[in-house]
């Protein structure tokens, strides 16, 4: 590969690197906001309904996530976060629940297997009519989970910039010190 092209390349790898940290530094910056939202809506619910109605004295003795994380891999090999609902059901959980064969005259009734079930809103942990800042509170959360998830993912993306970028550096100061 030439000299030209060369620095062509490390330009634009360059400057796709400093949108990736511009845009890392937005998402931090929005999610700070998110926590702070959260927190304060929080504490408007805790004043609302009182410090005792909300606490951990009211969670569920089995809590189950409402999401998951999940990880897949892009194009170039760089693993990219998602969040997904957790009531969403693999491909692995589609299809029959049965592996036997069911009789379909005799017994009267048989008992049909329980479905897994489906996860519970975590705002009815502290009654049914919660205050607003409550569901705020649940939104901001749920938002900052989001912008983590696609932070994580924009760091691996800049890290492997950062080495790509080091490995071009490295490549062209051979070649340079080749052609001197």
């Amino acid at each position: 590969m030439a000299a030209p092209d060369l620095r062509a390349e490390l330009d634009s790898l360059l400057l796709q690197l400093l949108r990736d940290l511009e845009e890392l530094e937005a998402k931090r910056a929005a999610l700070n906001a998110r926590v702070e939202e959260g927190w304060l809506s929080l504490s408007k619910a805790r004043y609302a309904m009182g410090t005792k109605s909300v606490g951990p004295l009211q969670y569920a003795p089995r809590m189950d996530p409402q999401v998951c994380v999940c990880t897949s891999e892009t194009q170039n090999g760089l693993q990219k976060f998602r969040v997904v609902r957790a009531s969403a059901q693999t491909p692995e959980e589609v299809g029959p629940r049965e592996t036997a064969l069911r009789r379909r005259k005799g017994f009267t009734r048989t008992p049909e297997p329980q479905p897994s079930p489906v996860p519970q809103d975590p705002l009815n942990w502290f009654g049914i009519l919660v205050p607003h800042s409550l569901r705020q509170a649940q939104a901001s959360f749920r938002e900052g989970l989001q912008l983590a998830a696609d932070m994580a993912s924009l760091q691996i993306r800049i890290s492997w910039g950062r080495s790509q970028l080091r490995g071009l550096q490295e490549t062209l100061k051979q070649l340079e010190s080749g052609a001197a």
